[in-house]
């Protein structure tokens, strides 16, 4: 059997990031939470953290941090009403993993919605769209928002919608930059935005504007938030959720570099089959915000 006192500290030293914070949490002494960690590592014969700053769980850590949450899930489903918890014992936690465009455009309407129905509380990961399903797969995450279709084993897949995207910028740094024009000469000249090393919205906007790969300066804005405020003060044109960019776009403050070139990114929802009732809460509310707020996927 395995010791699920153990097991929690375990999770609270990888959630936290170190064995401190793990034992503030949790309401014990730091040598209390080494010594449940260290011996859970020599039953199992493994190291199951990797000391540092923060604290991250090795493979077979990572395993079982999954297991923990799995199990939190359906314990508190379970103890649910019973008079001998208080409400604070049993709300769950959901820890979900999404890109920042998501929770900066339709997500937050998902959270909303999840919460009128439901106490459980939600952790919010994020991560790359192209990389949330590996968080999934690492057991790090119950569910995520991807732009991977493939099931993760042990997930069922929903297919949400595209989240639209505009080539966007002031028009006094179109008027600067773009003077006869967008064209593969002036793409490579201009500076452009990027969240991350990677992400490829502007790669692939301009291969299919110019038709080749986008060598351009570039500025490294890692917020959503962010790209949006500095595209407005005109450092560089961006690749910005249609939701965001429509009322600058509106007034004037943003322009369109080619007007109505847009490109869409596909969008879906993976969770775990745990059968949990929470859990079919959440992915209701996500569905459903999705079907409001994305547009439909393009066929083929």
């Amino acid at each position: 059997m395995l010791d699920y006192p153990a097991l929690a500290a375990l999770a609270a030293v990888v959630r936290e990031g170190s064995f401190e914070r793990a034992a503030f949490v949790l309401g014990v002494t730091p040598s209390a939470i080494s010594q449940r960690v260290r011996g859970l590592e020599e039953r199992l014969g493994a190291v199951l953290v990797v000391r540092g700053q923060p604290c991250s769980a090795t493979e077979p850590g990572a395993r079982l941090c999954a297991h923990v949450r799995q199990v939190s899930l359906l314990e508190g489903e379970l103890t649910a009403g019973m008079p001998g918890l208080s409400a604070a014992e049993a709300r769950p936690t959901l820890r979900v993993a999404l890109n920042s465009d998501s929770l900066a455009t339709w997500f937050p309407a998902a959270a909303s919605h999840f919460a009128t129905g439901s106490a459980a509380l939600l952790d919010l990961l994020l991560d790359d769209e192209e990389h949330t399903a590996g968080r999934l797969r690492a057991g790090e995450v119950l569910a995520a928002v991807t732009t991977d279709p493939a099931p993760v084993q042990g997930c069922r897949t929903l297919a949400l919608g595209s989240l639209p995207y505009v080539a966007a910028a002031s028009p006094d740094f179109v008027r600067r930059h773009f003077p006869g024009g967008v064209d593969e000469a002036a793409l490579a000249r201009a500076p452009t935005l990027r969240f991350d090393r990677r992400d490829g919205l502007q790669d692939r906007w301009a291969r299919a504007v110019s038709g080749v790969p986008l060598q351009a300066p570039t500025h490294w804005v890692p917020s959503t938030e962010g790209m949006l405020n500095v595209s407005l003060a005109g450092l560089g044109w961006a690749m910005a959720p249609l939701m965001t960019a429509a009322p600058h776009l509106a007034s004037g403050a943003l322009v369109e570099l080619v007007p109505r070139r847009r490109i869409g990114v596909a969008l879906y929802w993976q969770h775990l089959r745990l059968g949990a009732k929470v859990l079919e809460t959440l992915t209701s509310s996500v569905r459903h915000a999705a079907a409001h707020q994305l547009h439909p996927m393009e066929e083929g």
